[in-house]
């Protein structure tokens, strides 16, 4: 494939405004430069291989200096992927072919983009099934796309369609790939760890669980139904009781359910704080 060379005059044309409709990556190299010229033609198989998701372009940063500095260019092969007129990604270096695919796998916006964005505004107003078709077009373009996966899973647990919910987190665990946001599947999953199919008596299960001395079996059937209807902030003062009055009761369940909620909430959470703050108290 043929890759434009582009200076000072044209750069902000070519690199800037054209990125606003496809990401262009920008290759800094200069002639003397080995490893530029070995990179060179693996850029360009794997640039062919992305097709019209990118643009490939060189820039001769002993050319071109005013460029180089503007960008930060300090060594090459300097490689910057620029999305929408910014610097979206880059990487230093003359990279094995693999590790130049996998850069862009990663970095470039999935061509599923519109449709996982048109999901979430569904999402967002509660209508889940019209989520999940704009969700079937995204895999139709994306199969792998980590955000339409993820928000597949909440959409799933929203509907209360739990095991499929338990299976697209399975697949997201099995990935390769580095996962973007880990800390987003960790509370997906343990929502779905901690979410049941069905109604539950929640009158009836805080009425049993109200009896003293405390019955630990009726406060963990009770922290489990306010859990699973997403109640975190009822389960988790019926599971500290049940630490509290037995820390052995099966197999010390109050404390691990405990922990599944604090990994189902924002890790800087006041309710998160505030809990582990008692559990530890009354561990120790």
């Amino acid at each position: 494939m043929s890759v434009t060379t582009v200076t000072t005059a044209d750069f902000d044309e070519q690199v800037l405004r054209a990125s606003a409709s496809r990401p262009v990556l920008v290759d800094f190299w200069a002639p003397w430069c080995a490893p530029c010229r070995a990179l060179a033609p693996v850029l360009e198989r794997v640039a062919a291989e992305f097709g019209d998701r990118m643009t490939l372009v060189k820039v001769n940063s002993d050319e071109e200096p005013q460029i180089a500095a503007r960008y930060g260019v300090r060594g090459i092969p300097n490689c910057k992927l620029f999305v929408a007129g910014e610097v979206a990604d880059e990487f230093t270096g003359a990279l094995p072919e693999s590790a130049v695919r996998a850069f862009l796998l990663d970095a470039l916006p999935s061509p599923a983009a519109p449709w996982v964005a048109a999901a979430a505004e569904h999402a967002d107003a509660g209508e889940h099934e019209a989520a999940l078709t704009a969700l079937d077009r995204a895999f139709a373009l994306d199969p792998d796309d980590e955000r339409a996966l993820l928000l597949r899973i909440e959409v799933l647990l929203a509907l209360g369609r739990i095991d499929e919910a338990r299976v697209d987190v399975g697949r997201l665990d099995a990935r390769r790939r580095p996962l973007r946001d880990p800390q987003r599947l960790a509370a997906l999953a343990a929502r779905a760890a901690l979410a049941e199919a069905g109604s539950a008596d929640i009158a009836g299960l805080a009425r049993a669980a109200a009896t003293d001395p405390v019955d630990c079996a009726a406060k963990l059937a009770y922290a489990r139904a306010l859990a699973a209807a997403g109640e975190y902030e009822r389960a988790l003062p019926e599971l500290l009781a049940i630490v509290r009055t037995d820390r052995s009761f099966g197999d010390d369940v109050g404390r691990r359910t405990m922990l599944t909620v604090f990994a189902a909430l924002p890790a800087d959470s006041d309710l998160v704080r505030r809990y582990r703050r008692e559990l530890a108290a009354a561990l120790n």
